[in-house]
């Protein structure tokens, strides 16, 4: 464990000194400061780990000055150090987020323990919120939402194929979460440490394509005033992400095809050989075969980014991946802008499952957002869908009949909308919430299980 850094702000001298003294023979880094400003000017600096504040610090000498700017610093540990004896002064640093208050002169011994279990704590919580972050970024697999046997079988193997560097063609609709599978595949590899570069084949004019991937040197082009790394050189490392690679013009595929042939490029107007080490997954809404077939994609090219393909579905085809996709994106809403989630009721929740949804996850996400920003009383209702979708009353249009078992999806569906609501309604509580449903504890519990609630 690296030593600790302490700052002291204090408005005397004579106890600056002293008291950097004694802490550095404590074994603390120690800086000093004489009020607020130098204490905001040393935290730009130093990454502290616990402040000793004096209560009454210049200009105004006011201790209720010094506690009224106190939660701005209360990010670490902060030890109140004062001359006042007063309760209400106390009270107030402790309701201002101080971590204790010591009246001086102090007890060495005692400051000693204070500062020892201020410390150890802060660095406990620093090292608890890097294990979240880390713990996040090992299981991205729980980004991939839905309960339908499709996503199950697209985490299922997007576990298996991400700790590899096969390359991975993702395909389907538009708005069905192509690029949310690729981060996820990015995220558990080998190469989560390294880049995600995204690039969006069919938004890039054809004529800027190839020095937007390759880079460029000075003077190659009208406009070129300087050298420019290209999304294959900033990939190094990582995961070159090709969004809609069937829109790739046929020129830049033959360039492509090299590329992953052989793992080096020229940049535009270079003549030196970029060396780069890169994992490539593609994604497109076309079908690839067709375009070999009519001539608008290189065979050699289908073949080399094939590798394993994960095809992912319509969400009409998919009802019981909504309810689970309602949630998710109503927390993250939520997240945003500080406030609880939005729950729909069991009528809304019936609307957003029975409508069909050509523009896929990403439409849905976009009414969510529309819907939870006129919302009112915490509770999404079918008024207040109906101000945006005036028909929400309406029986809703038949959806298209999915292949497969479909009463087995349309029962899935009915059940997590009608488990997700009754635990809405009843504050997650499952027990109240399983006698609202008619079923047992442990039978509510298996179907949260059983459909990844």
């Amino acid at each position: 464990m690296t030593m600790a850094r302490i700052v002291v702000i204090d408005d005397e001298p004579a106890f600056r000194t002293l008291s950097a003294q004694w802490l550095r023979s404590e074994g603390y880094e120690v800086h000093t400061g004489a009020d607020l400003d130098e204490l905001r000017a040393l935290l730009g600096r130093v990454d502290a780990d616990l402040i000793l504040l004096d209560l009454s610090l210049p200009p105004l000498f006011d201790p209720h000055h010094t506690l009224a700017a106190l939660p701005e610093f209360t990010d670490r540990p902060v030890i109140i150090l004062t001359g006042h004896g007063e309760r209400e002064l106390a009270l107030e640093a402790l309701r201002q987020g101080a971590w204790d208050l010591l009246a001086k002169p102090m007890d060495p011994d005692l400051l000693a323990v204070v500062i020892r279990r201020a410390i150890t704590k802060h660095q406990l919580v620093r090292e608890l919120n890097s294990l979240k972050t880390r713990m996040g970024r090992q299981h991205p697999i729980s980004t991939l939402i839905g309960a339908s046997p499709a996503m199950n079988t697209i985490r299922a193997l997007v576990g298996r194929i991400a700790p590899t560097d096969v390359r991975v063609l993702v395909t389907g609709p538009s708005g069905t979460g192509k690029e949310v599978i690729s981060r996820a595949i990015h995220d558990l590899s080998t190469r989560a440490d390294g880049p995600f570069i995204s690039v969006h084949c069919g938004a890039i004019p054809a004529e800027l394509l190839e020095s937007e991937l390759f880079g460029h040197t000075k003077g190659a082009f009208t406009g070129a005033d300087r050298n420019k790394d290209g999304l294959l050189k900033l990939a190094d490392g990582g995961t070159l992400f090709l969004d809609e690679i069937g829109d790739m013009p046929l020129a830049m595929q033959v360039k492509l095809l090299r590329v992953l042939q052989e793992g080096s490029f020229y940049p535009v107007g270079g003549r030196t050989l970029e060396t780069i080490n890169v994992r490539v997954i593609s994604a497109t809404n076309a079908s690839l075969p067709d375009r070999v077939a009519s001539g608008e994609f290189r065979e050699d090219l289908f073949y080399r980014i094939k590798g394993v393909t994960i095809e992912t579905r319509p969400l009409d085809e998919r009802p019981e991946d909504i309810p689970l996709l309602v949630s998710h994106f109503l927390e993250l809403q939520a997240q945003g802008c500080g406030q609880p989630p939005l729950h729909p009721d069991s009528a809304a929740f019936h609307w957003f499952i029975q409508r069909r949804w050509p523009g896929n996850v990403r439409e849905l996400k976009s009414t969510l957002d529309s819907v939870a920003a006129i919302a009112q009383g915490g509770i999404i209702t079918l008024d207040d869908i109906a101000l945006l979708y005036p028909d929400a009353r309406e029986q809703a249009p038949a959806r298209p009949q999915p292949a497969g078992d479909t009463l087995d999806a349309q029962v899935r569906a009915l059940e997590i909308a009608l488990i997700t609501d009754a635990l809405t309604r009843h504050d997650n509580n499952r027990t109240h919430a399983a006698q609202a449903l008619g079923l047992s504890r442990q039978g509510l519990l298996k179907k949260i299980e059983r459909y990844g609630l």
